[in-house]
């Protein structure tokens, strides 16, 4: 049986994809921390907005996130999410690997429904940064 944060997560990437930044934000915490790139993290849901604002444009609002294979661990109402994510664009100059191992934090609330707490595209590759 599939685990049903596959399914969330991919609504999130097609809210990506679409550049649907207001429902976006329904799938964090108020608190929640996005890792932009490495060095320069977003917290809460205004800076996570902006944040993904900036993104879209970096890549020419063609940005179109997609899972590969996933591993997801959970303890009670937290689940660790280990991901292999797959950014494709139209941009092609960019900066940073298009081929990531992400780490995704997230969190049921009360209603029993998850939400991310901890977006980070980047994975393991921030141990090298001292920025974060």
């Amino acid at each position: 049986m599939e685990h049903e944060l596959k399914e969330f997560i991919k609504m999130c990437d097609e809210a990506i994809k679409k550049e649907d930044f207001d429902t976006l934000m329904n799938y964090y915490t108020d608190d929640a921390v996005l890792v932009v790139k490495p060095g320069m993290i977003a917290r809460g849901k205004e800076e996570i907005k902006k944040a993904f604002i900036a993104i879209a444009k970096y890549f020419n609002n063609s940005l179109m996130p997609t899972q590969g294979e996933m591993i997801i661990l959970e303890a009670g109402d937290t689940a660790l999410v280990l991901s292999q994510t797959l950014i494709n664009s139209d941009k092609t100059d960019s900066d940073y690997s298009m081929d990531r191992r992400s780490t995704y934090v997230f969190k049921k609330n009360p209603q029993g429904e998850w939400l991310c707490a901890i977006d980070n595209s980047y994975g393991t590759e921030l141990i090298s940064n001292k920025d974060i």
